[in-house]
């Protein structure tokens, strides 16, 4: 058993250059191998979203507060709130955030395959977000 004690992980800025807006990661478990799960808590402020991305193995989004949205590559935003269960099919290109004028908070959890969580693609503009 491990038990990861309380502020031990150190909540961190999310990157310019996968984020738009401000967000904040805090994680949760980055599983040894064999084990593949990684999993964190993700706050983002009003207007903050991740770019488009995809994961290897898929992704699932549990939103703890607040309400957001959420897209599939080539179909309509989802709006999504505290109590949602999202999961992303393996390779399915999607963003997710908060909305325009609440913050949102999520636990996302994907596993790795060879080593690799995420593949981050281009930022989503202002007008596939909505804005």
């Amino acid at each position: 058993m491990k038990i990861i004690a309380c502020g031990q992980a150190a909540t961190k800025i999310a990157p310019d250059s996968y984020f738009t807006g401000r967000v904040l990661q805090t994680p949760i478990i980055e599983a040894e191998e064999p084990a593949r799960l990684r999993a964190l808590s993700v706050a983002f402020e009003p207007g903050a979203r991740t770019a488009w991305h995809t994961h290897p193995l898929g992704q699932t989004l549990y939103v703890v507060s607040g309400a957001g949205r959420a897209q599939v590559w080539g179909e309509p935003i989802h709006e999504i709130r505290a109590g949602d269960v999202i999961f992303f099919a393996p390779g399915e290109k999607h963003w997710h955030g908060a909305g325009s004028t609440t913050a949102m908070t999520h636990i996302a959890m994907q596993e790795g395959l060879d080593g690799k969580t995420v593949d981050w693609l281009e930022k989503v503009s202002d007008e596939q977000y909505g804005a």
